[in-house]
Formats: C-alpha cells, structure tokens, sequence
C-alpha cells in the first residue's frame, strides 16, 4: 500500500511544481484569472502531498520526495519551458490534473481494502483534483448547444 500512496505523492508534488512553473511563465489573454487559479491548484497539490506524506508516516512508510525521485517516478508529463500562452496553459493543466486524478482512482481501490483512512484521503484528493481539472478546462471549452 505504501508504494500506492508514494506513487500520488510524487504526482502531487509534480503537479505543485509544474503549476509553479506554468504560474511564472504564463501569458496572454485572461493571464490574471489563470495566474491566480494555478496558486489554487499549486496549494491543493502540496497540501494533499503533505497529507498522503504524514498518512505514510503514520503508517510507519518512509515518503520520498526528493527531486529525483519524483522526477524518474511520476506520471506526469514533462511541462514545456518558457512563456506560455494561457490557453496552452489550461490545456497542460487540465491534462495534468487529469493525470493526478487517474493514478489516484487506479491506486484507490487497493489501498482501500488495506486501510480505509489511506482510502479516504485519496477520496478527498480525488474529489478536489476532478473539480479543479473541471474549473480550469471550462476557461477553453465553448458552450455546447
């Protein structure tokens, strides 16, 4: 189960550095809205990567957020370098929302036959990250009729 919570530890604490990144170089159109709305996802991202980090802790489990770890184990795809257009912007983020949120509901069931509090805090993660993903991509998506 240990492995499970490392493995959405890593996404979280990829996604908080990738918002980061998307936050400094974002520009264009709506560049206020989507600067301020990666700050929401970067706090969501550490503070449930401090949450699943102290849950593997009480478990006795040893996280591992080093940078290399995180680099050669998350899920994530690499954010691209320099200035970004916010649309592009949206468009990687809901992506890599999207991405948090799929290692969580493929880990989600296993760990909750082993520990149903692990399990609760992934529920949390999830429900949080899937509202997030669904805010963010509404500022690409036009109306369907």
């Amino acid at each position: 189960m240990s492995n499970s919570l490392q493995r959405v530890l890593v996404d979280l604490i990829e996604l908080s550095l990738q918002g980061k990144q998307a936050h400094w170089n974002v520009v264009g159109t709506n560049f206020r809205d989507t600067h301020l709305q990666l700050d929401e996802i970067i706090d969501a991202a550490r503070e449930f990567a401090d949450d699943i980090a102290e849950r593997m802790r009480a478990l006795h489990a040893l996280p591992d957020g080093r940078s290399d770890t995180v680099a050669e184990t998350t899920t994530l795809p690499e954010f691209p370098q320099g200035e970004i257009a916010t649309t592009e912007v949206i468009d990687l983020m809901t992506e890599r929302l999207d991405a948090v949120a799929g290692t969580v509901r493929e880990v989600h069931d296993p760990v909750d036959e082993e520990d149903p509090t692990s399990a609760d805090i992934l529920h949390g993660v999830l429900e949080r990250v899937e509202q997030l993903s669904w805010m963010v991509s509404a500022e690409n998506r036009k109306p369907r009729r």
